[in-house]
This record gives structure tokens, C-alpha cells and sequence, in this order.
């Protein structure tokens, strides 16, 4: 149950990170809501899934979910490059996170 947590805990970093976007440094007010309901449930399920799951391992996971899937949502939802070098960052950094996982 943890690792779904964990997962959750990702999902909802990207949620925060995209809202954050569109907030506009927080110039927007329901933007700027959405930023920081996602940011505390995203906490929030990354400590629930700490109480099982090693920190190192945690929060690794959880950086790498959000890094991986902002960067996704970036290309789909907001027209940012993709490049050959990009894509090559997110894979290495989608290897680690299996790495990790494999080695917990």
C-alpha cells in the first residue's frame, strides 16, 4: 500500500507543479488553490508512504515521478521541446527510478 501511496504522492507533485505554471507566480487565486491543495496532499502521502518505504528511497521516487511527469506534461499540455537530448534526460532519470525501486 505504501508504493501506492507513493505513486499518489507523484501524481500530485505534477498536479502542483502544472498548477503552479498556470498560476502565473501566484498571481492567479485558483490556480494558485490548486498549487498548494496539491502540494499538501502530495506531502502528505510522501509521509505516509515514508513510514514504511526507506527516505532515500522515497523521496527519490517521488522527485523522480513529478521531474518525469512534468517534463511530459510540459510537452503535451504546454508545447515545450522535445528533443533527442531531453528525451535521453527523462529516460535516464526513469531508469534510476527503476533502479531504485529494485534495489528497496
Amino acid at each position: 500500500m505504501a508504493w501506492l501511496y507513493l505513486f499518489t504522492a507523484g501524481v500530485f507533485e505534477i498536479i502542483w507543479a502544472f498548477a503552479m505554471k498556470q498560476s502565473f507566480g501566484f498571481t492567479r487565486p485558483f490556480a494558485t488553490t490548486i498549487t498548494i491543495i496539491a502540494m499538501l496532499i502530495s506531502f502528505w502521502l510522501l509521509a505516509v508512504a515514508m513510514r514504511t518505504i526507506p527516505l532515500g528511497t522515497a523521496y527519490t521516487i517521488w522527485t523522480g515521478i513529478g521531474a518525469v511527469g512534468a517534463f511530459a506534461v510540459g510537452i503535451w499540455f504546454l508545447g515545450e521541446p522535445v528533443t533527442p537530448l531531453r528525451l535521453l534526460a527523462a529516460a535516464l532519470i526513469v531508469a534510476g527510478l527503476i533502479l531504485m525501486k529494485l534495489a528497496s
